[in-house]
């Protein structure tokens, strides 16, 4: 059975977030989660063919860590979003150096114990599939991805931004592995994965 597990990572352990776990069919349980600890093993326990994480999982080419000043800000995945219209937030900026650290820990982690780890960024992903971004309304978001065919928790009335963040991470998984999407970025810095428009 193919399983998909998409994550909406917070920057810091004291903020929620997003897992869902999505198999073929498009059925979604997700969950709320904060620790390392717990992100890891719920991933573990789902035991996913892919791994489709929501968050810069690499540094742009010449910069060797987060704490250096200056340029370069950005990857060439950034600088395609920027060509591509896209909104975005650069690594560099404040909070998003966090998100960066801990994404790029968790994709090394995955890896060491054989898992494909692939960046996804949930709302490119729904700009380019023409739905709405949590921004316009959670209900807008909730309801464009039932007419898109999910199933289970996402029917929750309850559901979090950051659980509908996590299906989308994972809807692009699914596209990862049955081959129908956009890798943007440098092969050797690190490639973004997208819907194909």
């Amino acid at each position: 059975m193919m399983r998909i597990v998409g994550i909406d990572l917070a920057g810091s352990p004291k903020r929620t977030t997003g897992f869902c776990l999505l198999d073929k069919k498009l059925n979604s349980i997700t969950k709320v989660l904060h620790t390392d600890e717990e992100i890891i093993s719920e991933t573990l326990k789902a035991n996913p063919k892919v791994i489709s994480i929501d968050a810069p999982l690499c540094l742009p080419n010449g910069r060797k860590s987060l704490r250096q000043r200056g340029p370069p800000h950005l990857r060439e995945c950034d600088k395609e979003l920027l060509r591509m219209k896209i909104k975005f937030f650069p690594i560099t900026l404040g909070p998003m150096r966090k998100l960066t650290g801990r994404g790029i820990k968790m994709k090394n982690f995955f890896e060491l114990r054989g898992y494909k780890v692939i960046e996804s960024f949930p709302g490119a992903a729904q700009d380019i599939l023409k739905i709405p971004r949590k921004q316009a309304g959670l209900e807008k978001l909730r309801r464009s991805l039932i007419k898109l065919g999910f199933n289970g928790d996402v029917k929750k009335k309850d559901i979090t931004h950051d659980e509908l963040d996590a299906i989308t991470s994972a809807l692009v998984g699914k596209f990862f592995i049955e081959k129908n999407y956009l890798a943007i970025g440098d092969p050797k810095e690190g490639l973004m994965i997208l819907p194909k428009p």
